[in-house]
């Protein structure tokens, strides 16, 4: 299934950086990871910089997926409020998810720093109230952030005007966040692994996965047969037909990026990402080359052929709202794109074993929208997993909160 529309700006911006070989041949490996977007590559990563053997495996070109699509917001602040999660989960557990996607930031900035070309710098993130009914629980969610000590300030309408310009009724501004081209790292990471002996191979379908007590057969499309004794699919939403339970809904989402804009006009935009209450959120954040990528306008759509028809439309309305916001920038979109993701039930990613494949066959779903941030705490819990050492979200991030 078609992950993306249009014409996403990492794949147009970095073009095919490299081409794997397709898997030709029987492998042997201690962990297949199977999907070659930003998931499977810090995944494979983590796995490999600690003596695994990995081999991954991607059915298109590496990066193609929905990692071509993404927007790249690194936050800490998951879609579900921490207020909430609280009430669902008990407030231990839900500053424990906090907390974990707070140091994923640092530690994907980590996994970046050798690569210079990768677009990673820190940001803050301003989190603003659409509507007026909207004030009050942001300004709770900004005391219990702050109560648990996260970098905070919360910011009333007069200085969300003065120093954002953008009429609210307030905001919560995060000191925390980051951005990256995703499309990029991914490649760095694979072609780093590649080099030091892992084998990554794209163009490479996944056919069938038969698991045994000791380990997993997998064999593609072509006839290689793969045996692993553990498997990683990080499909992205892909992973649900892997699953005979629904786990996720999946819905699209579009995105613009608009051609370079003089960095003072941009002002506290060229280290501030800002997003809004409302549901579905306009979002909003700059690039290294002072672009302003935009998206929002989320929708249950996941037809590719509908979804398409939708992009252009789509941009014409987060044009409209975000000149609404900022009437002083010049934002002419030079590329506009639209991709499929998947939410569940309460915003929090799946990582590990299902009942259905039992404990060989492991799941990396990072759905929601921090999926990167999710995947880079993804990649440690995984690793646990395999090391048969416990990690205190396993059970949270699990499937066994579902019962």
């Amino acid at each position: 299934m078609d992950l993306k529309s249009g014409y996403p700006f990492w794949a147009v911006r970095n073009g095919l950086m490299h081409a794997f070989p397709p898997l030709e041949k029987d492998l042997n490996c201690e962990v297949l990871v199977v999907g070659g977007g930003i998931s499977g590559a810090l995944i494979a990563d983590e796995l490999c910089a600690h003596g695994h053997d990995v081999a991954l495996i991607e059915q298109r070109d590496i990066g193609w997926g929905s990692t071509a699509a993404s927007t790249a917001l690194l936050q800490y602040e998951i879609d579900t409020h921490l207020i909430d999660l609280a009430q669902r989960y008990g407030e231990d557990a839900a500053v424990l998810a906090y907390q974990a996607c707070a140091e994923a930031i640092p530690a994907i900035c980590e996994v970046a720093a050798p690569f210079r070309d990768v677009d990673c710098h820190r940001m803050a993130s301003l989190y603003y109230a659409s509507k007026r009914g909207h004030q009050a629980v942001l300004a709770e969610e900004c005391a219990l952030r702050a109560k648990h000590g996260f970098d905070v300030r919360w910011l009333d309408s007069e200085a969300v005007q003065a120093e954002y310009g953008i009429r609210a009724p307030g905001a919560i501004l995060s000191a925390l966040a980051a951005r990256i081209d995703p499309y990029r790292l991914t490649y760095r990471l694979l072609m780093r692994l590649h080099t030091r002996g892992c084998g990554v191979y794209d163009r490479t379908v996944l056919d069938t996965l038969t698991p045994t007590p000791r380990g997993v057969t997998a064999t593609t499309l072509g006839g290689a047969r793969i045996r692993a004794r553990h498997v990683v699919l990080a499909t992205g939403y892909a992973g649900q037909r892997w699953l005979k339970p629904s786990v996720a809904r999946n819905r699209s989402s579009y995105a613009f990026i608009t051609d370079p804009i003089h960095p003072d006009l941009l002002g506290p935009l060229r280290e501030t990402m800002a997003w809004e209450s409302a549901r579905p959120y306009l979002y909003l954040r700059s690039t290294g080359d002072n672009r302003l990528l935009i998206g929002g306008e989320d929708d249950a759509i996941d037809v590719p052929a509908r979804r398409d028809r939708r992009v252009e439309s789509k941009t014409v309305t987060l044009l409209k709202k975000t000149a609404k916001l900022f009437p002083h920038l010049p934002l002419q979109p030079a590329f506009s794109w639209g991709g499929t993701f998947a939410e569940t039930h309460d915003g929090l990613p799946f990582f590990g074993p299902h009942p259905q494949w039992g404990p060989r066959v492991l799941f990396a779903m990072a759905y929601g929208g921090n999926g990167i941030t999710y995947s880079m705490i993804g990649a440690g819990l995984l690793r646990a997993g395999i090391e048969r050492r416990r990690h205190p979200l396993a059970e949270l991030f699990g499937f066994g909160r579902l019962r």
